[in-house]
């Protein structure tokens, strides 16, 4: 019993010395370091061969051979509304749902995916994309907590300055 009580304050003696020690290391290291610890979305902005706005996205494999991720039928309406891509300038959109550069797009629109009795399989979902390379060009801006408003973004665009962007496709 002595043994293991003794381990167990060594062990949390352990554990407090190494979070002090990553917290003096954190804060020391400045500004980048504390934006490096915020978690959180990142602000993708895309353009897209057709218009796929209203169909839902799901995520391939590099290959284009399997689904990989896909939202389940509860995940696409976000407080009552469709979690639609916002429409920025240029044909740009702005990513509400987390897509990445292996997306595609099935054939039902956000509502109808909501309405399905069930969220389809990935075989199912394979069977209903309509354009595995969907994507013109894409963009990370930034973590969405830290990066700013859709004014930002639009002004960006119209000047075509996406150098502080980093190109995903």
């Amino acid at each position: 019993m002595i043994h293991r009580t003794a381990l167990t304050i060594l062990t949390v003696a352990l554990l407090f010395s190494f979070c002090q020690c990553s917290v003096s290391r954190n804060s020391q290291a400045g500004k980048q370091s504390k934006q490096a610890m915020i978690p959180g979305p990142k602000t993708i902005i895309y353009q897209t061969r057709a218009d796929y706005a209203k169909l839902v996205p799901i995520i391939l494999s590099p290959d284009g051979k399997s689904v990989v991720s896909y939202p389940d039928i509860k995940d696409v309406i976000i407080n009552g509304q469709p979690a639609y891509p916002t429409p920025l300038h240029a044909g740009f959109l702005l990513d509400n749902r987390g897509i990445s550069a292996d997306v595609a797009f099935i054939r039902l629109t956000y509502e109808e995916y909501a309405a399905l009795p069930s969220t389809p399989t990935a075989r199912e979902l394979m069977n209903m994309v309509v354009d595995k390379k969907p994507l013109k060009k894409m963009y990370s801006c930034g973590l969405r907590s830290t990066f700013g408003s859709i004014e930002q973004i639009n002004s960006a665009i119209d000047a075509g300055n996406f150098a502080s962007f980093t190109r995903l496709k």
